[in-house]
């Protein structure tokens, strides 16, 4: 049996080119980041949030009430869009892009439209008495779910691990990892 012709190489070559490039740890991102606005212009939370919806009637179907608190999160397979049905919201997301993290925040009362790129961590709280309705979705089918809080105190790491990530007392990280389920 002899040596493979060169042109067997090549399209052996080629054949194990194609399977590595094509192989995917995430679905394709629709948005692929976000792009900053032109230079000079402040970044703030209106830069991600859409107000053009206000005050068109739409057929309120079944959607998701919002708890007082939605924990810090991230989805690192998906982009998030948070349309508000009803009531008024307080959002949030931390831009880890800049070489100091950046908290962007902003208030989204009825109709308006907020999206978190994929990766980011992010929030939403409702500090009002008022029910507040609101419609997520994602562009991807499984976006994931990382909750900060049960990821880093919920899993029993070392308490000196914790102790040094966020410079305070053991007291304190014992305390958070009590409050977890």
């Amino acid at each position: 049996m002899g040596f493979l012709s060169s042109t067997a190489v090549i399209s052996l070559l080629c054949l194990a080119a194609f399977f590595v490039l094509s192989a995917h740890g995430a679905d394709p991102e629709e948005i692929r980041d976000f792009a900053p606005p032109p230079p000079g212009t402040n970044l703030d939370g209106n830069f991600f949030t859409f107000t053009k919806l206000r005050n068109i009637n739409f057929d309120k179907g079944a959607f998701v009430n919002v708890t007082t608190v939605n924990v810090p999160h991230t989805h690192p397979r998906g982009t998030e869009t948070l349309f508000v049905i009803e009531g008024t919201l307080e959002v949030g997301l931390i831009d880890t892009t800049a070489p100091v993290p950046v908290l962007f925040t902003q208030t989204l009362k009825k109709d308006d439209i907020f999206v978190f790129p994929r990766g980011l961590v992010h929030f939403q709280i409702n500090k009002s008495k008022q029910t507040v309705r609101a419609y997520a979705s994602f562009s991807s089918t499984n976006p994931g779910l990382v909750s900060l809080p049960r990821t880093l105190f919920g899993v029993n790491i070392d308490t000196e691990v914790l102790t040094k990530s966020f410079e305070v007392s053991p007291y304190i990280i014992k305390t958070l990892s009590a409050q977890q389920p």
